[in-house]
């Protein structure tokens, strides 16, 4: 496994990421529990969660099947950078979502219970909260660093002025801000090439991608049965909409030997600004698969075929669209 700092901190975290959406609703928890031990013996590091994940509002489905992993011992929690998230919605009743303060507190007290620890090591804001002052939010984040119950920081689907108003009220209050950022970001969606790449890069902001497979498209979907009854059809449209430039991608993928999935992750690990693509398996086949990627090398030739298949914006704002 190789490691990389997670932006501008001292932490290191492994270069892909385990996902746990899929734990609960998915995968069986004696499957996520299994999971969770290989990717320990892999060398992945590095577990994302959030509190809204399992989709039973009020639950935190996900995150106790987590905390009951952790209970078992062996150092569990010790080996895991676990990172969960605060926004969603996890209750009827006023103030039970978004980042007021009052909010922030109690879900954060509310993921550790159900994590079974003492510590989120990166606490991320799942979207952004255009009502609540960041003032607010950071004397309350603050406070969480000062009890020790949170670590870092970290953002998700921020836009790249977002991240600006954020670390600027951070230096303001002489606070370390963000860590991350958590962003759409794969082959086919390359939109925050314009303005939240060069924010990171600019406020050492480590980068992680959810969706690298974009929901199943950039996985050898046209060999597969995910266009079958299981897909959402939303993604049956895209694969419709873009089965001339998928039948490319996959004759390019079998040519040079690779499955489509693995090059799709190979591509985000040679971008720069990435630091740990978010793994989303259900099985362990997809787990122990995935780590292909970390080896799996892109010449000038394939990502520039890779880039006329799948064009991003042109780079970044505003010499994008402009000169």
């Amino acid at each position: 496994m190789q490691y990389v700092h997670l932006g501008r901190s001292g932490l290191n975290v492994s270069r892909l990421c385990l996902g746990t959406m899929n734990f609960g609703p998915q995968t069986s928890e004696p499957d996520s529990f299994a999971l969770m031990d290989r990717a320990l013996e892999l060398g992945i590091n590095f577990f994302d969660t959030a509190n809204v994940y399992g989709w039973k509002v009020g639950e935190g489905w996900t995150e106790q099947i987590i905390g009951r992993w952790f209970a078992q011992g062996g150092d569990r929690r010790d080996k895991v950078v676990l990172a969960t998230k605060v926004y969603g919605r996890m209750g009827d009743w006023p103030n039970q979502s978004r980042l007021s303060a009052v909010n922030i507190k109690r879900a954060c007290e509310d993921s550790l219970r159900r994590l079974k620890t003492d510590r989120i090591d990166v606490y991320q804001m799942h979207h952004v909260d255009r009502e609540t002052p960041w003032e607010e939010i950071w004397q309350a984040m603050e406070q969480l660093v000062r009890e020790g119950k949170v670590v870092y920081v970290g953002s998700s689907n921020f836009a790249g002025w977002h991240l600006a108003q954020a670390q600027e009220a951070a230096r303001s209050r002489h606070f370390f801000g963000l860590v991350s950022e958590q962003s759409l970001y794969n082959l086919n969606e390359r939109t925050i090439e314009l303005e939240v790449i060069p924010a990171c890069e600019a406020y050492g902001i480590g980068l992680i991608p959810w969706s690298p497979l974009g929901r199943g498209l950039l996985a050898g979907v046209l060999q597969s049965d995910n266009v079958g009854r299981r897909a959402d059809a939303d993604l049956k449209q895209e694969v419709i909409k873009s089965r001339p430039k998928l039948e490319a991608y996959e004759g390019l993928c079998a040519r040079i030997g690779e499955t489509p999935a693995n090059v799709a992750l190979a591509w985000l690990l040679h971008q720069r600004a990435v630091t740990s693509p978010i793994l989303g398996p259900r099985t362990m086949e997809q787990l122990e698969g995935a780590m292909r990627a970390l080896s799996l090398s892109l010449g000038g030739d394939i990502l520039k075929q890779l880039d006329e298949l799948f064009p991003g914006p042109g780079g970044a704002a505003p010499e994008a669209y402009a000169w």
